[in-house]
């Protein structure tokens, strides 16, 4: 169905950018022949999309800090709880890379029905669990909503949205895709504080049945549905590369910790490598058919901008992984505490991400991403420092600079590497980024604890009887190499430009 008969308020698709118009950021003429507003119903549908994605998304993290109740009240061991995470991420990685397919053959308002209905009743069941078992099928089945939103998202605001509002959109993107893993700790300690774990998902159930019922009443079609091929094969080889490698990665974690994994990590990551080679080369072969249409990464811009992405999100997410234990285990502080004072680091990205998203309409990506890439640096390096004897000022100055940094770094990155491809690719571009944040997630989830794991190891073998001083240089240890690698994106940060549509 066309927008037309969907319904009076159905947002029109703005027009095609052309070669000398920048779809990522203002030219020298482009300021007066680009709409200045947006569509009709417009703004309402993406304030429910991103409302909707930041429940969905604050899921993500949400479990971390609930992970020593649920043991105690299921009796299982860590490794068994960790699936909980595991089944979630692995979820999200299966299912995001068919979401290109999906949004061609489904119109906006169904994929959201779908979405929603799926986290719904995924956090009903959760509330509702009677055994562990139970639990992990709820977040399997949260994680199919989660990860069919964001991309969902990203590419309704793509489509209908003018370019030179597109940094401030995606801005408020930002807002989802890294507040709402950051604030999650912080939610459930405050939950966990007070009352069962279950409330976790009381507490989401009304506002995800909200959310549904309004879509099923907002939601109007943006773009035409079409017929799309979808490979079997490919499928099958995306369920084989991206769940290996994040199930691989989820285990090497595992594996440093006290417990050993049920499997060698590297069988699952082997399987995935070879399995991922194979994917690409399937894609390159299928082209126009292809379930993740690859050719975006024929744009420069797109390229460069992925890796930089990916790069951010395994400094977030192993500094998410890395600080709670830190704060648990060496300064001996309770879920609560450790949840708040990693509260201010999540709200300075969140109140910076839509001004950032505003100066990027002004003066586009590369004077935001290599400062801010820079300061990321600085907050790691700061972060080596970090001692059992530390303050709760000094880390959440640390953490609040890091995540100043990274909020300079998402809204431009994402803009301009959407903003490089044609209409046709927006929803593969977007499913691609997806696809990179979980595997770079999961990268650096499983980088930060190995090396602090190795660290503490070290430090006993060389003496250190103190387990608690033990485990802080170890700490040490993972910031060092953290630091380092975030040199390495400040320089690439420096090759950044301002992009162009470019046919492919």
């Amino acid at each position: 169905m066309t927008s037309t008969a969907q319904g009076t308020d159905a947002p029109a698709a703005p027009p095609t950018p052309s070669a000398s118009t920048s779809a990522a950021g203002p030219t020298a003429d482009n300021g007066a022949a680009e709409a200045a507003h947006l569509p009709p119903g417009a703004a309402r549908l993406i304030a429910l999309l991103v409302g909707s994605a930041f429940v969905v998304i604050l899921n993500e993290t949400v479990m971390g800090v609930a992970l020593r109740p649920l043991m105690d009240e299921f009796e299982v061991s860590a490794s068994a709880g960790q699936w909980l995470t595991t089944g979630f991420l692995l979820t999200m990685a299966v299912v995001i890379p068919t979401t290109g397919w999906l949004m061609a053959r489904l119109s906006v308002r169904t994929l959201f029905v779908i979405a929603m209905s799926a986290f719904t009743l995924g956090t009903l069941l959760a509330a509702l669990a009677p055994v562990f078992g139970v639990l992990v099928l709820a977040r399997v089945v949260q994680a199919v909503g989660t990860a069919l939103m964001m991309p969902l998202l990203m590419t309704t605001i793509m489509t209908i949205v003018p370019p030179a509002k597109r940094g401030q959109m995606m801005g408020v993107v930002s807002i989802v895709i890294s507040v709402a893993p950051a604030v999650g700790p912080t939610i459930s300690g405050v939950i966990l504080d007070q009352l069962s774990w279950r409330w976790m998902f009381w507490l989401v159930l009304p506002i995800a049945v909200l959310s549904l019922v309004l879509g099923s009443l907002w939601v109007r079609n943006v773009s035409e549905p079409r017929p799309a091929h979808l490979d079997p094969f490919s499928v099958l080889l995306s369920v084989l590369a991206f769940g290996g490698l994040i199930w691989g990665l989820s285990l090497i974690g595992e594996a440093a910790g006290e417990h050993d994994p049920l499997v060698t990590p590297w069988i699952p990551v082997t399987i995935g490598a070879v399995a991922l080679a194979v994917f690409i080369w399937r894609q390159l072969t299928l082209k126009g058919q292809a379930l993740l249409d690859l050719r975006a990464f024929g744009s420069g811009s797109f390229a460069l901008a992925v890796l930089l992405v990916s790069a951010s999100m395994m400094a977030l997410f192993g500094t998410l992984i890395l600080l709670p234990l830190y704060l648990q285990d060496v300064l001996d502080l309770s879920t609560l505490q450790t949840g708040l004072l990693m509260l201010p680091g999540g709200l300075a990205m969140g109140l910076l991400a839509p001004v950032v998203g505003m100066l990027f309409d002004k003066v586009g990506p590369r004077p935001l991403v290599a400062p801010g890439a820079l300061v990321v640096a600085i907050g790691l390096f700061l972060m080596t420092g970090l001692d059992a004897g530390s303050g709760r000022g000094e880390i959440v100055v640390y953490h609040v600079i890091l995540h100043i940094g990274l909020a300079f770094i998402f809204t431009p990155l994402m803009t301009s590497a959407l903003g490089s491809l044609p209409p046709h690719l927006y929803s593969h571009g977007s499913a691609i980024i997806s696809t990179a944040q979980q595997v770079a997630g999961a990268i650096g989830t499983a980088l930060f604890i190995t090396l602090m794991t190795r660290g503490t190891t070290a430090a006993i073998e060389d003496g250190q009887a103190d387990p608690v001083l033990a485990f802080a240089d170890g700490v040490h240890t993972a910031f060092i190499w953290g630091s380092g690698i975030s040199v390495v994106a400040v320089v690439i940060a420096l090759f950044v430009r301002q992009p162009k549509p470019v046919e492919l």
